[in-house]
């Protein structure tokens, strides 16, 4: 942790010589343009940056990060940003990250601080109520709030595949992988809960219904 700005600025002077001492022309070529394959939508958790534990460099990853990473398709912030990633930056890979011992998760449940009364947090709350079932037979508290995290990042790569911007790429070389992770803080491991497979089988569906409706329409 920097203990003053002053060691922020000392340690931006040191990667710009690295960095240069490296390849002379690091920063025209990064200031030209981006072309990351990746969008990582995250929590704003201080302790879940992309960069620390994926290996990701600059320019590799596009990201937007917010409260329990939650996509919200009122969000015209979240969804500008997909929306970017999509038409602009051609991104192959969409990652939604989520992490265990996440305090937006912990406040929805306990409704103390921010919880209480956050409209936001309220998404987390539905979620809760959806999967109440499967969660209360969880007597283990801790073990509940990991499984909340998880269906909450279930349902927010859902989310990302309804989007507007994603619907006319469906069944094309185009439509990216959506991927959903959970960092463990406890033990530094990205837990991939393989959703890729589950969102491609449901896009197939709905292509290969679109594609029946079509040819009922021009049939009548």
């Amino acid at each position: 942790m920097k203990s003053s700005f002053k060691e922020i600025f000392e340690y931006n002077e040191k990667w710009i010589t690295d960095n240069l001492a490296a390849d002379p022309n690091f920063f025209k070529n990064l200031s030209l343009e981006q072309k990351p394959d990746y969008l990582f939508i995250g929590c704003s958790d201080s302790r879940v940056d992309p960069d620390t534990f994926t290996g990701f460099k600059v320019g590799d990853v596009f990201v937007h990060r917010n409260v329990s990473n939650i996509v919200n398709p009122i969000d015209l912030n979240v969804t500008s940003v997909i929306q970017y990633a999509i038409l602009n930056l051609k991104i192959k890979h969409i990652i939604v990250c989520g992490h265990y011992g996440c305090g937006g998760i912990k406040a929805a449940m306990e409704e103390k601080g921010i919880g209480k009364n956050s409209p936001w947090l309220q998404i987390i709350k539905d979620i809760y109520r959806i999967h109440k079932t499967e969660l209360e037979k969880i007597k283990d508290e801790s073990k509940r709030y990991d499984r909340l995290v998880e269906l909450n990042v279930k349902e927010q790569a859902e989310n990302v595949m309804k989007m507007d911007c994603l619907q006319p790429l469906v069944g094309t070389l185009d439509y990216p992988q959506i991927h959903g992770w959970v960092f463990d803080m406890r033990t530094g491991r990205i837990i991939d809960l393989k959703l890729n497979h589950q969102i491609e089988s449901k896009v197939e569906h709905r292509s290969l219904f679109n594609k029946l409706k079509l040819i009922f329409k021009n049939n009548t």
